[in-house]
């Protein structure tokens, strides 16, 4: 079983900076940032219907792990969802066509922001099912090591659905078995509203598969670069052949649990704390400096992502709506 390692050690452990890659990490987090943000100016105008998770402080895990993954892989999530289909390459414009219910949506404005899909992008949802996509996950992996091709099943779930029978039953076959998945619990450590302290009689979630024989790993989710070299451990031991690895990202959202939530359960001085010192971009951006990139540079990025977050937008709100007739498509496979 794998320890958790100490803030210090993670730092220590930095490898050399790559430019190129230092950018692309900024982008990417930062695409993720600002179209969330205009997705809750939407959803507050009324454009967005049903629930709306937002991702928003919690960039660094779905762009770190996703540096690691490779084509074939497969990427499943619950529903706080929209920044790992940005991660994984999924066009902004479907999303926010999908977050609107239109047509030109990912899933022809049928799945919502809970339930689309890409499988081009290697993207299997989007689950409302509290911990139903673990099970979902572990059935990936299965057919991955049925096929033996070699692909991993990365497998997300939060904190709270860490508490859920079937997480364990999954555990359990993905072991038994040596299934290639990686299970990454995004510990933000709220789940709905509930601090882990008062729902969870242990707290460290690295090792909640001990009793399975399924090593983990506690890692700084707030940091991109930690975020990368646990995942790249972790992929390798499943895509060797040596089954499920569990990572506990240690991470944190600055907005409620959903746009309906106020957030009353923690205190103000608790979120700008963590904004203030612990902030994913800011600790980009902070490296960036420190490699002497131009500000014109980063500039160039804020614009582009700019643009790319207004013709999202743009394409979601002149995008039309589904035909009536596409409530009776896709129900049935026909075989």
């Amino acid at each position: 079983m794998a320890r958790a390692p100490k803030a210090a050690e993670q730092s220590a452990g930095r490898p050399n900076i790559d430019r190129d890659e230092l950018l692309k990490f900024y982008r990417e987090m930062l695409l993720i940032r600002r179209f969330e943000e205009r997705a809750g100016q939407l959803y507050g105008m009324g454009l967005i219907g049903g629930f709306c998770h937002l991702y928003i402080g919690q960039e660094a895990v779905a762009v770190g792990m996703q540096e690691v993954a490779k084509k074939g892989d497969q990427i499943i999530t619950g529903y706080r969802d929209h920044g790992h289909m940005l991660a994984a390459g999924m066009d902004p414009k479907e999303v926010m066509a999908e977050l609107t219910g239109r047509a030109g949506g990912s899933s022809k404005g049928k799945g919502g922001s809970m339930h689309m899909f890409s499988i081009e992008a290697g993207f299997f949802g989007g689950h409302g099912i509290v911990g139903g996509q673990v099970a979902l996950g572990t059935g990936l992996a299965f057919a991955d090591w049925y096929r033996a091709n070699g692909n991993v099943s990365f497998t997300y779930f939060g904190d709270g659905a860490a508490n859920q029978g079937q997480v364990y039953e999954s555990f359990n076959m993905a072991q038994l078995w040596k299934l290639p998945v990686v299970y990454v619990i995004e510990n933000n450590h709220y789940a709905m509203g509930t601090s882990i302290e008062r729902a969870s009689a242990t707290t460290e979630l690295y090792m909640r598969g001990a009793s399975f024989g399924i090593p983990g790993e506690q890692v700084d989710g707030m940091d991109v670069y930690a975020v990368k070299d646990a995942g790249a451990r972790a992929a390798e031991h499943a895509r060797s052949g040596q089954g499920p690895f569990i990572l506990e990202m240690k991470t944190y959202r600055y907005r409620g649990h959903s746009m309906s939530d106020p957030a009353k359960y923690r205190t103000k001085e608790e979120v700008d704390e963590v904004k203030k010192t612990k902030d994913p971009i800011d600790l980009v951006k902070t490296l960036i400096a420190q490699a002497g990139i131009d500000d014109a540079q980063v500039k160039k990025i804020d614009d582009e992502v700019k643009a790319i977050v207004l013709e999202a937008v743009e394409f979601a709100q002149t995008s039309p709506e589904p035909d009536p007739s596409e409530l009776y498509t896709e129900v049935y496979v026909e075989a």
